[in-house]
């Protein structure tokens, strides 16, 4: 009897002081130990006005829920004030884990009402408004966690790539330039940021970021890379060549950087440097097509014609609309173009569906200063008179056929 007196009175005493903490803090993160209180306070009624002898699993069970959970509790509270925030996270994690955005999205939001301080709370509710489509929630709430944690590098990150995705280009280089001089090391918002400066035609400024992030990471081969593509819009191919021939010593699959070495090549009439780069290129689907063409203008102007012929089939087996086009317009395969098969039904496959915009614009560039360059080179020499002999025959034959 004097055990079911101390039971009875601590789990009464526990009961009311977890009550009053719902009271005081307004929190309704209390209520499931309350609940779960007054279950094992009822089970112990039901049982005692049964007048069955209480088992001992039962017996365990009702102490467990009444005395001892709000026990631990309280003590783990004075010893710890987040331990109800942590509950609270488990249950918000728990309904994003099954996938219930709505219920996870309506908790934070109850919590927040008690504690609109709190950093995590307001993580959470910014990923959730951002799967749901909320950018400009999403925004909001990640600036709240800048407020309250200036330190947290990663809500700037999100803030910049969610203002890009809204076109508030401004505001998203002015966010990533806040964030590189807090954390210049930060090397996936150098990458926006050049992205964003390239977009805006600003290839100066892309390459001093560029240049500032590879003091922090040297061999990261993207940097590398990138750089080199700003020096190419910049026509500065010395420097794009060094920062090509890095991002491929980097990343010996980097074909892209190989493709681009082999166009510089060409610009500076070493041909067997660039049939060597476009051979390599060659294990790239995306642009094996065009590797293709290139070396059959290589071999056209080394004089190895039925080379030349056989890669430019192959680059019109490849994608017969786009090099069928380029064909047309290269003077360079006069000579050879009735030796080309290329079909009545053209077909083009999607056009480098794995590039960025800012490779596409790179690699245009190059192939197109490669063109002036090479034909004013190979036309414009002694081989003049030879490339226009040349043209005349195939043109008789032509008529002939």
């Amino acid at each position: 009897m004097a055990e079911q007196l101390i039971f009875i009175t601590l789990s009464i005493i526990f009961f009311v002081i977890i009550f009053l903490k719902m009271i005081k803090k307004n929190d309704t993160s209390y209520v499931p130990i309350l609940a779960i209180e007054a279950l094992g306070i009822t089970i112990d009624f039901v049982v005692l006005s049964s007048n069955h002898k209480m088992k001992i699993v039962v017996k365990f069970l009702i102490y467990l829920m009444s005395v001892v959970l709000p026990f631990v509790l309280i003590l783990l509270e004075k010893n710890n004030k987040n331990i109800m925030m942590k509950f609270k996270m488990a249950i918000i994690d728990m309904y994003m884990a099954v996938g219930n955005y709505k219920k996870a999205k309506e908790k934070l939001l109850e919590f927040l009402e008690q504690d609109n301080e709190n950093y995590d709370l307001h993580k959470r509710l910014g990923l959730i408004y951002e799967k749901e489509g909320g950018i400009r929630k999403a925004i909001d709430e990640y600036v709240q966690c800048i407020d309250i944690n200036n330190q947290d590098y990663d809500s700037y990150y999100k803030v910049a790539t969610l203002l890009q995705d809204l076109d508030r280009k401004k505001e998203a280089i002015e966010m990533l330039n806040s964030l590189l001089d807090k954390k210049p090391e930060y090397t996936d918002a150098t990458i926006i940021l050049g992205d964003l400066l390239i977009e805006e035609k600003s290839y100066k400024e892309a390459a001093m970021v560029y240049m500032d992030a590879l003091k922090y990471n040297p061999i990261s081969y993207e940097l590398n890379y990138n750089l080199g593509m700003v020096y190419t819009l910049l026509n500065d191919f010395n420097n794009a060549k060094l920062c090509y021939e890095k991002a491929a010593e980097i990343n010996h699959l980097a074909y892209n950087a190989k493709y681009c070495l082999a166009e510089i090549a060409l610009i500076y009439k070493d041909l067997d440097k660039a049939e060597m780069y476009f051979t390599q290129a060659l294990n790239e689907e995306e642009i094996s097509a065009d590797c293709y063409f290139e070396l059959s203008k290589i071999n056209i102007m080394k004089g190895n014609k039925d080379l030349a012929i056989k890669y430019a089939n192959l680059a019109v087996d490849l994608n017969s609309k786009k090099i069928a086009q380029k064909i047309e317009k290269e003077p360079l395969f006069m000579t050879i173009r009735n030796k080309i098969s290329i079909p009545f039904n053209l077909e083009e496959k999607e056009d480098m569906p794995s590039f960025s915009e800012k490779e596409r614009i790179a690699k245009q560039h190059l192939e197109n200063t490669t063109d002036i360059t090479t034909n004013m080179g190979y036309i414009g020499n002694s081989k003049k008179k030879i490339f226009e002999k040349d043209i005349k025959k195939e043109k008789e034959k032509q008529r002939e056929e």
